[in-house]
């Protein structure tokens, strides 16, 4: 590794076209509450610390430049709001925006800073470039009235992925996302000081106005506002449901967030499915095709643009190759009869792009996205028997310390390898110690010195967030994640299909098991029926039934009284035939999610 800390580029890169700055940039919501604070990094100057690896730093850096700057003529970006980047075109009457951050308030805060310098223009298109949170949660930041008759586009299959990325394991996903973005931590050289893909997430207001325009083909033109756009569909990349596009007019390429300064996720370290790599340096080479020679500046989601067309190529280039070499890579190996773990640690990048900066493994990393890869391919089965019915961790790590001679001598044991500066070895040992005994105290500080150390030596912001963060959580116990359940501020945007899912995931299956009923629920909205029942502890849902069944409970209501009687309003106002206690014995058999799991401790 020959990392160049004298090339300026990218800096250049990231200030260019600067218009103006949110001074201070500190965005709160109507109570007053801090939901996004810039201003806490101002410790980011000079040389990195001993704590923070000196790349790492430099990425931080990068991230926390924030402002209004014009990318190309009529083309401007809002970057260091929030963890992404809103982009503003201005049409013929109004401005079209892309990707609107991840709360209501960044998004606002974004759109005000664009109109105190170019004016009061209204929003006339909306674009998701992909199913991500921080690239639609800000909706109703800028269409605060809703969409009206204002185009929304995104790619096909939106909200279905938005709805399965975020929702039905979104508890789960919450609750490791914060630790992966380091989100209960202080910003500070000893905490939280960057996520790689961007400075920091916002915890306000999510919201999510749903799509009136699908774009279904490559090649697909659509004029917003009199902006001509032409798209490429990219899905199973970065995101399930996700799309490039090109403004021929402006000779301008987004990204999406398919090519950023960084390697990406091929599974995020919240949780996701995994993304298809091969796919995805296959669509990189297709966006070059396509567009490098008709593009004088390229953007993404997140990051700072790249301008000039040899420029463009090498980056694009080099992006997609990173995807094709860990992907190819990896599948040689896995076929000598490899597994994800050893691929891992034997996998190496040419000197080309181990030295590029966009490069670098600020959010994904190489040792992750292989075993990713492998997953992919051959799951969680690393094809060794003693796998296939191994304890589960607490009753492992009470047969190790055993084996081991205790809880002391593990301890003991777990000091000599920290010492040696074999710190993986030493938190594999003190993981089963605090497993074996969550209350043995020295177990816990140690593994949190261990973890501390590993966080500080990390140049991969995830990796960091997840040590830093295990540490804090033995030291202090579980904290809630900051940012609220995704689902509440979703649901208005789910179909009644996806309503009744979430339902589904909340089912206790055994206390379900024994007690079969039957619910009609007949939408005067949309002329629909669905039927739901319980059925051998599932949730099953048909919609328009065709056969007769002894139904307990018909309700005639609308989408909007169905959120409300799942935001337990009961049925008042809801006409109703049959037995109105079936709909409590309904509710009575789901169970709530605990967004506040403990991870490092059983």
């Amino acid at each position: 590794m020959a990392l160049d800390y004298t090339d300026r580029t990218d800096f250049d890169n990231a200030e260019r076209g600067l218009v103006d700055r949110l001074e201070p940039c500190t965005i709160t919501d109507a109570t007053g509450r801090v939901v996004f604070d810039m201003e806490q990094y101002a410790f980011l100057e000079g040389d990195a610390p001993e704590t923070v690896h000196p790349s790492l730093w430099r990425q931080a850096q990068l991230c926390a430049v924030h402002g209004l700057f014009e990318v190309a003529d009529g083309i401007y970006q809002v970057r260091g709001l929030d963890i992404s980047n809103m982009t503003i075109v201005e049409g013929d009457t109004g401005i079209v925006v892309i990707d609107p951050l991840i709360s209501v308030e960044t998004a606002a805060a974004a759109l005000a800073l664009y109109r105190r310098n170019r004016g009061d223009r209204p929003v006339t298109g909306l674009i998701y470039t992909h199913s991500h949170a921080d690239h639609f949660g800000g909706a109703g930041g800028v269409l605060p009235d809703g969409a009206g008759d204002v185009p929304i586009l995104a790619p096909a299959g939106f909200l279905e992925h938005a709805v399965s990325e975020n929702v039905y394991a979104g508890t789960a996903m919450n609750r490791r996302a914060s630790y992966m973005y380091a989100a209960i931590l202080a910003a500070s050289p000893t905490g939280q000081l960057s996520t790689g893909l961007g400075i920091a997430t916002s915890t306000g207001t999510v919201s999510l106005l749903p799509p009136t325009v699908d774009i279904t083909r490559t090649g697909q033109e659509e004029v917003v506002d009199g902006v001509r756009i032409v798209f490429q569909m990219t899905p199973g990349t970065e995101a399930p449901s996700e799309m490039n596009f090109h403004f021929p007019d402006r000779r301008a390429l987004c990204m999406a967030e398919n090519a950023t300064h960084n390697l990406h996720n091929l599974l995020t370290l919240r949780g996701a499915l995994v993304r298809d790599p091969r796919i995805w340096a296959r669509y990189l080479d297709e966006s070059i095709e396509l567009f490098a020679d008709s593009s004088d500046v390229v953007f993404a989601s997140h990051h700072w643009p790249t301008w000039g067309q040899d420029e463009i190529v090498t980056y694009l280039s080099q992006q997609r190759d990173l995807y094709a070499y860990l992907h190819d890579q990896t599948l040689r190996l896995l076929n000598s009869g490899h597994t994800g773990a050893e691929i891992a640690e034997e996998i190496r990048l040419p000197a080309v792009l181990d030295d590029a900066w966009h490069t670098r493994g600020y959010y994904g990393s190489v040792s992750h996205n292989v075993k990713a890869i492998y997953q992919r391919y051959m799951g969680w089965f690393d094809g060794n028997p003693s796998s296939l019915w191994a304890h589960p961790p607490v009753e492992a790590a009470t047969r190790y310390v055993d084996v081991i001679g205790g809880q002391e001598a593990v301890r003991a044991k777990a000091a000599e390898y920290a010492e040696r500066g074999d710190l993986r070895f030493a938190a594999e040992l003190l993981k089963h110690a605090v497993f074996a005994d969550p209350q043995d105290a020295a177990a816990k500080e140690a593994l949190a010195g261990v973890y501390e150390r590993l966080g500080y030596g990390a140049e991969n912001a995830t990796w960091r967030g997840f040590y830093l963060s295990g540490a804090r959580e033995l030291r202090h116990g579980v904290t809630p994640p900051p940012i609220g359940d995704l689902g509440a501020g979703l649901a208005a945007g789910l179909s009644v299909d996806q309503l009744f899912d979430t339902l589904a995931i909340r089912v206790d299956g055994i206390k379900a098991a024994r007690q079969p009923l039957v619910i009609d629920w007949s939408f005067t909205d949309t002329g629909d029926t669905v039927r739901t029942a319980l059925s051998n502890g599932a949730l099953i849902q048909t919609k328009n039934p065709t056969r007769a069944a002894d139904v307990d409970l018909t309700l005639r209501l609308t989408k909007t009284q169905l959120l409300g009687i799942l935001a337990g309003k009961g049925l008042d106002g809801v006409d109703q035939d049959g037995d109105a206690a079936a709909l409590d014995r309904l509710l009575g058999v789901l169970t709530a999610s605990d967004g506040a799991f403990a991870i490092v401790t059983p």
